[in-house]
């Protein structure tokens, strides 16, 4: 569920980033597509901590 949610926020942060710098939608799609993987990777790393952890 972290990973999805992650990945959600990731891909919104990115594409509102890439907006407020005036971006083209392509540049938009980008950035939302790099940020979506980053935060889904951040999101698994943290729930497999979690899970190890328990």
């Amino acid at each position: 569920m972290i990973v999805i949610l992650g990945a959600l926020g990731g891909g919104v942060y990115g594409w509102q980033l890439a907006k407020k710098r005036e971006g083209t939608h392509a540049d938009q799609a980008q950035y939302a597509a790099g940020f979506a993987i980053a935060f889904g990777l951040l999101g698994l790393f943290l729930t497999i901590f979690i899970e190890r952890s328990i």
